[in-house]
């Protein structure tokens, strides 16, 4: 059993650096589009600054703010338009006919009602996604200490150790998750993050092991207390998905309203630009660089912010669905357990 692997939040175990995978799915969206849009500022107007054909020119000879601006109106009405169609098109599986929405609400009651028994809760378990993740996360833990004292009772040094890593490990993950999810609300990164910090998969696999190693050596108490901690792990799953995509569908709403928002400021930007500025336009410079410099850069940010507040959202839906392809006990990404087949 590799303990950096299984126990690992996903910032030890993600085979991507801290910086980037914090700028992937932790930083707020609007703060990574303006830093993304500030960059892109700077190298225009640092251009300016290097012998290149200055900007004035290619106005006045060209016309070049009419070219440069009248691409972003097309660009900005279709591209939004197609991106709020998908959008509702994803959307609307919500939608349907009431024995379909009896269903849905059927299983999800199965489910919490399963989980409840797994737990021997006797009060129901909370509505509230972080409050949920959190009671499975502590049954898990419970079940890992009661499968510890268990087999510290009748079984040999081996067996013991083995299952006291295994426990360190569960008890460790789930202690940080735990700690994470008393303040984490849904709607926010934090359920989601704390989700996938939880490294089920792994777990899963750790148990079934124990048991193939040593299942004859395994007292009836102790396998029947194995299989409850795999059965409260395997719960873990199925909540994760679909707190998942609740939070995808979610984040495509946010996503059409940001484009909404940022698109009609973005044509009236454009239409300013084409209609009222041309070569004759603010003489003069500042801070070395010429006054239609700074004007042009400025308006060519706002034509892309649509653009990248689309790449800043999709980036971390396409990064944590990437991280989840596979539920249950497979682990797509390299662990250590590559090494175990050397």
């Amino acid at each position: 059993m590799s303990d950096s692997d299984s126990s690992g939040v996903l910032s030890q175990r993600a085979d991507v650096g801290g910086l980037r995978l914090w700028l992937l799915l932790r930083l707020n969206r609007w703060l990574f589009t303006a830093a993304v849009l500030s960059i892109v500022f700077v190298v225009l107007v640092g251009a300016s600054w290097i012998d290149l054909t200055p900007v004035r020119m290619i106005v006045e000879q060209h016309n070049g703010t009419f070219w440069i601006f009248s691409a972003f109106i097309g660009a900005i009405i279709t591209g939004t338009s197609i991106v709020v169609t998908i959008n509702q098109l994803v959307l609307s599986q919500e939608l349907g006919a009431i024995g379909d929405q009896r269903d849905r609400m059927q299983d999800a009651m199965d489910f919490r009602q399963d989980l409840e028994g797994s737990l021997d809760e006797e009060d129901a378990t909370p509505p509230e996604p972080a409050a949920f993740l959190y009671e499975l996360v502590d049954g898990i833990q419970r079940e890992a200490n009661e499968l510890e004292e268990t087999v510290a009772d009748q079984h040999g040094d081996e067996i013991q150790g083995k299952v006291a890593d295994y426990v360190d490990d569960i008890t460790d993950n789930a202690q940080v998750v735990k700690e994470d999810l008393e303040n984490a609300q849904f709607g926010t990164f934090d359920v989601i993050w704390n989700a996938l910090n939880f490294n089920y998969s792994r777990k899963i696999y750790d148990g079934r092991k124990i048991r193939a190693d040593h299942g004859d050596d395994l007292s009836e108490e102790a396998d029947e207390e194995l299989d409850e901690m795999i059965e409260l792990l395997k719960f873990f799953g199925p909540a994760r998905e679909h707190f998942k995509t609740l939070y995808f569908q979610w984040e495509l709403i946010n996503l059409s309203r940001a484009l909404l928002y940022v698109s009609v400021p973005a044509l009236t930007v454009m239409a300013l630009l084409m209609m009222y500025v041309d070569g004759q336009a603010l003489p003069g410079t500042t801070l070395g660089a010429d006054n239609l410099v700074w004007i042009t850069s400025a308006g060519f940010v706002v034509g892309i912010a649509p653009f990248v507040v689309f790449i800043v959202y999709i980036l971390r839906i396409a990064t944590v669905a990437k991280r989840t392809l596979a539920m249950g006990p497979f682990i797509l990404r390299e662990s250590e357990r590559d090494e175990d087949l050397g």
